[in-house]
């Protein structure tokens, strides 16, 4: 799919705020609402715009504690690799998991609520899957900057 200038503006003004309506989204990229109802259907199907969300402040749930874990497996096997992928997938702690270069095969950002949750998480999970070597963890101090939408 090509993506014009409508497109972009679209995409911006949708992450700023998806509860825009139709009309809003239309009447501020110039369109009419049907033109733009198609327009948001198309990014919709071609995966360019893949879903709406709501940012919540983990802080104001009591979820205080934030780490970047860097994670070495110790086998790496089709099989292991895939029971690593679904168990930490599964868990509401991980909120981001990368497979990287270096190092440590994977880095997670892990939020919970104090460092005995986080603890818990560690040895009651982490470190029981069978492919994990071990974890290294740094604790997150300040929150500079969070990327609320990607610039299209």
């Amino acid at each position: 799919m090509q993506i014009d200038e409508r497109d972009r503006k679209l995409l911006n003004l949708l992450q700023q705020d998806c509860r825009l309506s139709n009309t809003e989204l239309a009447e501020k990229v110039g369109m009419s609402s049907s033109a733009c109802w198609r327009r948001v259907r198309a990014l919709e199907e071609a995966g360019i715009l893949a879903g709406y969300s709501a940012i919540v402040e983990p802080r104001r749930l009591g979820l205080t504690f934030q780490a970047i874990v860097h994670v070495q497996l110790t086998r790496h096997d089709p099989a292991a690799l895939e029971a690593f992928k679904r168990a930490v997938s599964s868990r509401r702690e991980v909120r981001d998991c990368f497979a990287t270069t270096g190092q440590a095969d994977y880095h997670m950002r892990v939020i919970c609520a104090d460092i005995d949750a986080y603890n818990h998480f560690l040895e009651d999970f982490l470190f029981q899957l069978p492919a994990v070597r071990s974890a290294q963890t740094n604790v997150v101090l300040k929150e500079i900057a969070r990327a609320g939408s990607l610039a299209v």
